[in-house]
C-alpha cells in the first residue's frame, strides 16, 4: 500500500529555523524508497505506507527532541499522489 504525506515544519526558534527545516528534509531524502519533493510551502513524501509513516514520525520525534519547540502541519492520504501532483 502506498501513501502520500504533505508536511510543513515551523520551528519556533528565532535563529537558524531554515537550517532545521533543511536538515529535516535532507534526512527524509536520505531514506531509500521515499520520493521527497519540496516547494516554498511544504514537503511531500511519497512511498510505501509503513516506510513513509515510520520515517516521517521518527523525524518528527527527532525535531521535537532536539529543538526547543516546533509545529508540524501534516496531511496523510492513501495512495501515491505524486503523479497527480505532477500533472496539475
Amino acid at each position: 500500500m502506498k501513501i502520500s504525506i504533505e508536511l510543513s515544519l515551523y520551528p519556533l526558534a528565532e535563529e537558524q529555523y531554515k537550517t532545521e527545516i533543511w536538515a529535516f528534509i535532507k534526512r527524509l531524502r536520505g531514506v531509500e524508497g521515499l520520493q521527497v519533493i519540496t516547494n516554498g510551502m511544504s514537503t511531500q513524501v511519497f512511498g510505501d505506507y509503513d516506510l513513509a509513516v515510520n520515517h516521517v514520525m521518527a523525524e518528527i520525534k527527532h525535531v521535537h527532541k532536539t529543538t526547543g519547540a516546533a509545529v508540524f502541519v501534516c496531511k496523510f492520504i492513501n495512495g501515491d499522489r505524486s503523479q497527480v501532483e505532477a500533472e496539475s
